[in-house]
């Protein structure tokens, strides 16, 4: 599935009728131009410059169509991003050191574009069933990091891995700011939230939520919504921001509706993201 055909289609649960359609965290609409972007993820706070380094912004192009997504810097090639976003792009431009996404002129900006053939999605995405949601972007240069742009560090490779249950983590990105609005923010935004227990997540999204899926609590209305798709979800601690989940989706009745965020849970694709990417944290 191409994914600026996902922009308003909805997927329907595997037991029909039980609960609302889910939603993947694209925008509902294809990018507006950027003098009339507006909204953000919800309930969140103004991000400051070189807060958030690895977060990367990702304008898609699908023919003549358009999507925004997030994504997480890796290294000073690579970026993690949703399957999801990536399905069907034939290019996207990569928004590096941002803040202000439609600043052309803010400092510390940068903003690389890279063909489909740069484009990895996972070979087993299943866009029914959302398994799989994750896919690797390689630029096409090196990057030179700065107080702005730095890679978040991949969970080591041991074979011990935290479930992150109760764990304040961390998500950001330029997605919808409200239910309301109709289009991605041009500003980043974030929200601090625990992430729920598995088994709790996994009450509200009968028969889609697998083990390979991470989940946080979305009380009070903090969210990740449309527009923030592939964006990070990390885990800081001693100084070092680890990426621990990719945006993936929600429920469709909207992102403020408490219902929990669900991501790609990285430590399930270690081994795969080494194998196309190289990138792998010992």
């Amino acid at each position: 599935m191409k994914a600026f055909v996902a922009l308003s289609l909805f997927v329907a649960v595997a037991s029909a009728g039980v609960l609302p359609p889910i939603q993947q965290r694209l925008p509902l609409v294809p990018v507006m131009p950027m003098e009339e972007l507006e909204g953000r993820i919800t309930n969140g706070e103004l991000a400051k410059a070189g807060q958030f380094p690895y977060q990367v912004g990702l304008s898609l192009v699908f023919g003549n169509q358009g999507a925004w997504c997030g994504g997480t810097l890796i290294s000073d090639r690579w970026i993690l991003t949703a399957a999801h976003c990536t399905d069907g792009a034939d290019g996207v431009t990569v928004y590096l050191g941002a803040i202000d996404i439609k600043d052309d002129h803010e400092k510390g900006q940068q903003r690389i574009y890279t063909s489909k053939s740069n484009i990895i999605v996972h070979e087993h995405w299943d866009p029914n069933t959302l398994s799989n949601d994750i896919s690797l972007i390689k630029l096409p240069v090196v990057i030179e990091f700065n107080e702005r742009i730095q890679p978040a560090a991949l969970p080591k490779m041991d074979g011990h891995y935290s479930t992150y249950e109760g764990d304040m983590v961390w998500a950001s990105g330029w997605g919808k700011d409200s239910d309301a609005a109709t289009s991605v923010s041009p500003l980043l935004r974030y929200i601090e939230v625990p992430v729920m227990k598995l088994s709790t997540c996994k009450t509200y999204y009968l028969g889609m939520v697998t083990e390979k899926m991470i989940c946080i609590s979305s009380k009070g209305g903090k969210s990740t919504c449309n527009g923030d798709s592939g964006g990070p979800l990390v885990y800081k601690h001693d100084g070092v921001n680890t990426v621990i989940g990719a945006t993936s989706f929600g429920i469709a009745l909207g992102c403020e509706k408490g219902w929990p965020g669900v991501f790609t849970r990285v430590t399930s694709y270690l081994d795969w993201i080494e194998e196309k990417s190289g990138v792998v944290n010992k």
